[in-house]
C-alpha cells in the first residue's frame, strides 16, 4: 500500500484509483442499481433503432439545426451566468465580512426553490407592455407605444437570464463548501511566493475548488437541457420543446424518442466533459497545520460592492418574483385556498421528503462504489449512465419508466392468472413505487454529484486505514 505524503505541502493531489484489488459484492450491487436506474433511459434510447419515418426526415431537414444551435446557446449563456453569480457570491460569503453576510449565506439558496417557468411567467407579467413596469414608465414620461425601446423578455436572452437566476445556487452551494474546506496554509504559501490576493484566489483557491464548481455548473446545465416550461413560454425552440411538439403535436412517439436520444448524447458528452476536466483529480488535506480561511473585513465601498453583488441575484431571483406571486396569491386566496389545497400541499411535501431519502441513499451507495473502484470502466460507465436522467424532460422519463414497469406488470399478472388464478393488477406501474422510481431516475444526479464532491475531500488513506483494521466497506462508509 502506498502512503499519502504528509510533508510541508498543505494539499496533495491524488488520482482516482482502485483502493482494493478484486471486484466484490459492492461492485456488483452498484452496477445492478445503476443499470436498473438506467433502464428508462435505455428504453427511450432503444427507439433510435426504429425505422425512420417521414416526420423524422422533415425534422432533420427543417428544425433540427435550430434545436441544436438554440440548445448550445442556452447552455453557454446559463453556464456563464450561473458560474459568475455562484462563484462570486460563494467567495464573498466564505472569505469576507460585510453587512448582511450571515443572512446572504443561507438566503442565496432561496432562488433554487423558485421553478424556472414560474419566475418566467412572473417576470413576463411584470415586464410586458401591459405590465406594471412599462405602464408606470409610460405614465411617468408620457410616452406611447413606439416612442421607446424596452428589452423583450420572451426571447433567448430572457430564457438565459431566468434560468441563470434560479440555477446559480447549484454553483454557489458547492463552491462555498469547497472554499470553506480550504486551508489558510495554502494561501499563506501562495502569498509567501509573492502572489497578490487576487492572484492567490485565481491560481490557488479557484483551482482547488474546481471539482466542486464544475459539478455545480454541470448540474445547472443538465437542468437547462431538461427545462420545458421556460423555453416553451418564451418561444425558444430547443430539444425539449421539439420532443413535446413531435410526440404530442405530430403524434410520432418514435421520432420524439429519437430526438430524446440525441439529447441524451448531449448529456453524455456533458458528463464526460465534467469527468475529463477534473481528470479524476482530488485534493485532500495532508498537513497538520490546517486552519480555516480567515475572513477579510470589508469597509466603505468594498463592503457596499460586496453587498450589491450578493443582493442582486437574491433580489431578482427570489424577492421580486416571490413578492409579485404573494400579491397575486392574496388577491385570489378566497378562490384557491381550501381543504383540497392543504391536502395537495401535504401530499407534495411528503412525496418530496420520501423521494429525497431514497435518492440520497442510492447516491451514497453508488458514489462510494465509484470511490472504491475508481478505475473500473464498467462501474464508472454504469454510474455515469444512471446520472443522465437529470437532463431528460420529466415526461420522457415517465414514459421510459412506464413502458418496462407496465410490461413487467402484465407478464406477472398473466403468469399468476395462469398458475394460481390470481390477478395482481398494476402492482408496480399503478402504485407509488412507479413515481418514486421515476423521481430517483430524474434526480439521482443531484445527490450523486454532491456526495461525490464531498467524498473527494476525504483522504483515501482513511479508507485504507479502516480496511487494514478489518472494517467491511459498509462499515467504512
Amino acid at each position: 500500500m502506498s502512503s499519502v505524503p504528509t510533508g510541508t505541502l498543505p494539499f496533495a493531489r491524488s488520482r482516482g484509483r482502485a483502493i482494493w484489488g478484486r471486484p466484490g459484492a459492492w461492485d456488483a450491487g452498484v452496477f445492478a442499481i445503476a443499470m436498473v436506474l438506467a433502464l428508462p433511459l435505455l428504453t427511450v434510447a432503444s427507439f433510435v433503432f426504429h425505422p425512420a419515418r417521414a416526420v423524422w426526415a422533415h425534422l432533420a431537414d427543417t428544425v433540427l439545426k435550430g434545436y441544436i444551435l438554440n440548445s448550445l446557446a442556452l447552455m453557454l449563456g446559463v453556464a456563464v451566468g450561473a458560474l459568475s453569480l455562484g462563484v462570486s457570491t460563494a467567495w464573498l460569503c466564505s472569505t469576507c465580512r460585510f453587512p448582511g453576510r450571515t443572512v446572504f449565506e443561507w438566503a442565496l439558496l432561496l432562488p433554487l426553490a423558485m421553478p424556472a417557468y414560474i419566475i418566467a411567467y412572473t417576470y413576463t407579467g411584470m415586464l410586458d407592455f401591459a405590465g406594471p413596469v412599462q405602464t408606470g414608465l409610460r405614465d411617468l414620461t408620457g410616452w406611447q407605444y413606439g416612442d421607446y425601446w424596452f428589452p423583450e423578455i420572451r426571447s433567448l436572452g430572457g430564457a438565459i437570464t431566468m434560468l441563470s437566476l434560479v440555477l446559480y445556487p447549484y454553483v454557489y452551494l458547492l463552491a462555498r463548501a469547497a472554499f470553506l474546506d480550504q486551508s489558510m496554509c495554502a494561501l499563506e504559501t501562495a502569498r509567501s511566493l509573492g502572489l497578490s490576493t487576487w492572484a492567490a484566489f485565481r491560481r490557488v483557491a479557484l483551482p482547488m475548488a474546481r471539482p466542486a464548481i464544475v459539478t455545480g455548473v454541470s448540474l445547472a446545465l443538465m437542468e437547462t437541457l431538461a427545462d420545458y416550461g421556460t423555453v416553451q413560454y418564451f418561444g425558444v425552440n430547443t430539444f425539449t420543446t421539439g420532443i413535446f411538439r413531435t410526440w404530442f403535436g405530430l403524434g410520432d412517439s418514435a421520432a420524439a424518442a429519437q430526438l430524446a436520444a440525441i439529447l441524451m448524447l448531449f448529456v453524455f458528452a456533458l458528463v464526460m466533459l465534467e469527468r475529463g476536466s477534473r481528470r479524476q483529480a482530488r485534493f485532500h488535506h495532508t498537513s497538520q497545520r490546517y486552519q480555516p480561511l480567515p475572513r477579510f473585513e470589508l469597509t466603505g465601498m468594498g463592503a457596499l460592492a460586496a453587498f450589491a453583488v450578493c443582493a442582486t441575484p437574491l433580489l431578482f431571483g427570489f424577492l421580486v418574483p416571490a413578492g409579485q406571486l404573494t400579491s397575486w396569491a392574496i388577491q385570489t386566496a378566497g378562490h384557491t385556498v381550501d381543504a383540497e389545497f392543504i391536502t395537495l400541499a401535504a401530499n407534495s411535501i411528503g412525496l418530496a421528503a420520501t423521494a429525497a431519502v431514497c435518492v440520497l441513499l442510492l447516491a451514497l451507495v453508488m458514489a462510494y462504489g465509484r470511490r472504491m473502484r475508481g478505475t473500473r470502466p464498467l462501474v464508472r460507465f454504469a454510474v455515469s449512465l444512471a446520472g443522465m436522467g437529470y437532463a431528460i424532460p420529466g415526461v420522457v422519463v415517465a414514459i421510459g419508466v412506464m413502458i418496462p414497469l407496465a410490461s413487467l406488470d402484465n407478464a406477472l399478472d398473466a403468469w399468476l392468472r395462469g398458475t394460481f388464478g390470481l390477478s395482481t393488477g398494476l402492482l408496480l406501474s399503478g402504485t407509488l413505487f412507479a413515481l418514486l422510481f421515476a423521481y430517483s431516475v430524474r434526480f439521482l444526479a443531484v445527490s450523486l454529484h454532491a456526495v461525490e464532491a464531498g467524498l473527494s475531500k476525504i483522504n483515501p488513506a482513511m479508507d485504507d486505514a479502516a480496511r487494514l483494521l478489518g472494517r467491511a466497506p459498509a462499515a467504512v462508509l
